[in-house]
């Protein structure tokens, strides 16, 4: 027999939306055995309202030496690790690698640097938009996904002018708890205004998070209902890499049932988005990323992520075929 609390979510299949107090009280009683019927729920609601599996691909297009003190990433330069870095790419390096993920097969390329944003157009930025051009040129039917941190109105305005068809503006965590997991450098409202900042210039916004920070159930549905009321196109959903010399390095790894379950809820919560599986897919799920995919989820980042080597892209196509039997 089903769990009362589940078939009451199933309304969300006939296009109501769970509350914030019903998606809580699943995240309490929802274990066991039951867990699987909230998969299965969550799935069914992706597969009605946002069919197929989507895949991207980034570059690091500048790395480390980050102003920010972000508690998790390794390009912080407030933290010691071992990561490469480099200044930005020249614009040929950057389609070369566009080009090699194109003829691979995928059709969305994001590109990343490290920093807190741009409040004007200097001599990077301007060679960040030459580069959009070069790529969009030369490969015309790539969507572009831009990730460069806070961005004031005019560098925002500059972006859609050349080619930047959506923007990634990650919250990482609840609202409300983003203090805690970056102390002083920047605040989250920083974050939701360049976030409004798109949707006025007409570009697409791809926000989202990371699972496993030691956030409690509560801050996990705050970020999804946070994601559901800034109305984005979609979320790429991590789980954290405890990467040694940050100062979540001996964070416990999140178990695959929790994951499960976050994805699940994160899809009741947003039924129509872009639900991506990003970070922590090979290197902490492990054998377990088939099933998190079926927990709700209709994308993943392929190729590799910012500091970390992902899996190969021909894997994850085959891998993205077998998912679309189900």
């Amino acid at each position: 027999m089903m769990h009362p609390l589940i078939e009451n979510a199933y309304k969300v299949l006939r296009g109501e939306a769970l509350s914030k107090e019903e998606a809580l009280t699943l995240s309490r009683e929802i274990n066991g055995g039951d867990l699987l019927d909230l998969l299965s729920l969550a799935h069914k609601v992706q597969q009605k309202y946002a069919p197929g599996v989507h895949s991207c691909s980034i570059i690091n297009a500048k790395s480390g030496k980050c102003s920010e003190d972000c508690r998790f990433c390794a390009q912080s330069g407030c933290h010691s690790t071992d990561i490469a870095t480099y200044p930005l790419l020249s614009p040929q390096e950057a389609l070369a690698a566009a080009r090699k993920v194109y003829d691979a097969g995928i059709r969305t390329f994001g590109y990343v640097t490290s920093g807190r944003g741009w409040q004007r157009p200097d001599h990077d930025f301007m060679t960040i938009l030459e580069t959009l051009d070069l790529i969009h040129a030369e490969l015309p039917d790539m969507y572009l996904c831009v990730s460069l941190g806070i961005l004031s109105e005019e560098c925002v305005r500059l972006l859609s002018a050349h080619h930047a068809r959506r923007y990634n503006m990650n919250l990482q965590t609840a609202p409300a708890a983003y203090s805690s997991l970056v102390a002083s450098s920047h605040a989250v409202e920083e974050k939701i205004e360049t976030i409004r900042l798109m949707k006025k210039y007409g570009i697409a916004n791809c926000t989202g998070g990371i699972f496993g920070l030691g956030e409690s159930w509560k801050e996990r549905i705050d970020l999804a209902f946070a994601v559901r009321e800034l109305d984005v196109e979609g979320a790429p959903l991590n789980i954290l890499l405890a990467i040694p010399g940050t100062p979540l390095e001996g964070q416990k790894p999140l178990a695959p049932a929790e994951a499960a379950k976050s994805f699940a809820l994160f899809r009741l919560i947003n039924p129509m988005k872009m639900l991506k599986f990003c970070a922590g897919r090979e290197t902490v799920m492990k054998d377990f990323q088939g099933l998190l995919m079926l927990s709700g989820l209709n994308g993943l980042m392929t190729g590799g992520y910012l500091t970390t080597r992902g899996r190969d892209i021909a894997a994850d196509q085959e891998f993205s075929r077998q998912l679309s039997d189900f």
